[in-house]
């Protein structure tokens, strides 16, 4: 099997900087299988950065590398990591990206090479050291141990006297409202609130009600998700991200 890397960005595709570094990883590590898991995370956005991340790295077979560059930060103080957790490494900057990653984590600091653009750390420093890594590296070849990497984990859910209370941590494209509020909290024939807004109980599946109507299901991220079927939760309730859910 040839090394996979994964790539998880806010650049977007409308520009050459995901191409440029895909070039630089495939320049280092021929024949790496490169796969995207998004490039459309929100400019800037690190708690929805961290949260698909958190979301998808163990899908993926041990070994792999998940370069991940969500780096409002980019060229100031603020460290390069690798990072080894459960047989994956990974690279990204030190602005909490990671923090998804298990306390037993092992994060070294990179350095920062001479000639990197201070506006592109994702080509000339993280997309080389993936692709160390990729090829067989460990990580202390790349940088020195640390123990204070920067983490700052998105919020859990708490209980609220009888509920429990969450908040939305992520909308995605359809306009769902994905919540920290795992399924198997939520006890039978509990009603789901929205800011305020009553749902209802925990359905299957989307067809379960009828078009432009809400939903609340447990999504297949675990957790419980507000939906429109047809449409936009958020736009219909003109909420986002940090809007209270409770069960």
């Amino acid at each position: 099997m040839p090394p996979i890397i994964t790539l998880l960005t806010d650049f977007g595709t409308a520009d050459s900087y995901v191409g440029e570094v895909k070039g630089t990883l495939l320049s280092h590590v021929h024949g790496a299988a490169l796969f995207d898991i998004t490039h459309h995370v929100p400019p800037g956005d690190l708690r929805a950065g961290q949260y698909i991340l958190g979301r998808v790295w163990q899908r993926f077979p041990q070994g792999t590398v998940h370069l991940a560059v969500v780096d409002p930060g980019v060229g100031t103080a603020r460290r390069a990591l690798a990072a080894g957790a459960a047989g994956h490494f990974f690279v990204a900057p030190d602005n909490g990206l990671l923090s998804c990653l298990p306390a037993d984590t092992h994060f070294v600091s990179l350095p920062i090479p001479p000639g990197a653009a201070p506006t592109f750390h994702a080509r000339d420093v993280f997309a080389p050291a993936a692709a160390q890594l990729a090829i067989g590296a460990s990580l202390t070849q790349l940088g020195h141990s640390i123990t204070d990497a920067y983490r700052s984990p998105l919020p859990a859910p708490r209980h609220d006297g009888t509920a429990v209370a969450g908040e939305v941590l992520y909308v995605d494209r359809f306009g769902t409202l994905v919540s920290n509020i795992p399924g198997e909290q939520v006890e039978p024939g509990v009603r789901i609130k929205v800011a305020g807004t009553e749902i209802g109980t925990l359905a299957r599946t989307f067809g379960d009600v009828a078009r432009g109507q809400l939903v609340a299901l447990v999504g297949s991220g675990g957790t419980v998700e507000i939906a429109v079927r047809d449409g936009s939760a958020a736009r219909l309730l003109g909420v986002g991200v940090g809007a209270e859910v409770r069960a």
